[in-house]
């Protein structure tokens, strides 16, 4: 999934950085006030450096064009999730048909990237609640996606991965019931 300014959430973005930060296991990051373009313009220069560095022909015509496409993909794609203002806009519908059971997603694809080595980290994750008056859009596909760009595009490693993850999708629950009780 990539970044799309149409479908985002700063202010719930904003509310997972200061809970994270709280919680000590925000991403140490710095604000070098850089765009997406100064940051593609960046990255693909000095992946030309490493390409070069490991002896590859950027002559070629299958990897000329590879430093930029590598840039793009890191900004928009793997590692956008830095961006809070990024943050996706989370759904939720009336309970009209006044569901009071447990609303169970499964075997949600959850990936992130190691801060240390810049592996991916892969894994699976459940979510459940019990909805009020309002019921999270938890469609198979759109929580499997939601999940992922939510989440994955951050940055962690493994152990604060999985020590954050729950938290992160409860205060995302938190904040929609709070802002649908407000409206």
């Amino acid at each position: 999934m990539s970044y799309n300014k149409t479908k985002t959430d700063p202010i719930l973005g904003k509310a997972i950085h200061e809970y994270l930060v709280k919680q000590g296991v925000e991403t140490p990051t710095i604000d070098n006030n850089l765009s997406r373009t100064d940051k593609i313009d960046i990255i693909e220069k000095n992946f030309i450096n490493i390409m070069e560095a490991l002896g590859l022909d950027l002559s070629d015509d299958s990897l000329i064009d590879t430093p930029k496409r590598v840039a793009k993909m890191y900004v928009n794609e793997i590692f956008w999730g830095l961006d809070y203002e990024a943050f996706p806009k989370c759904t939720a519908v009336d309970n009209k048909m006044k569901y009071d059971e447990m609303v169970i997603e499964r075997n949600i694809n959850v990936q992130s990237n190691c801060e240390h080595h810049f592996v991916v980290i892969d894994g699976l994750a459940t979510v459940g609640y019990i909805p009020k008056q309002k019921v999270l859009g938890l469609s198979k596909n759109a929580s499997q996606d939601e999940i992922k760009k939510t989440y994955a595009a951050f940055y962690r490693t493994q152990w604060v991965l999985l020590f954050t993850l729950s938290p992160i999708i409860i205060s995302c629950i938190v904040y929609i019931i709070r802002k649908l009780d407000t409206s």
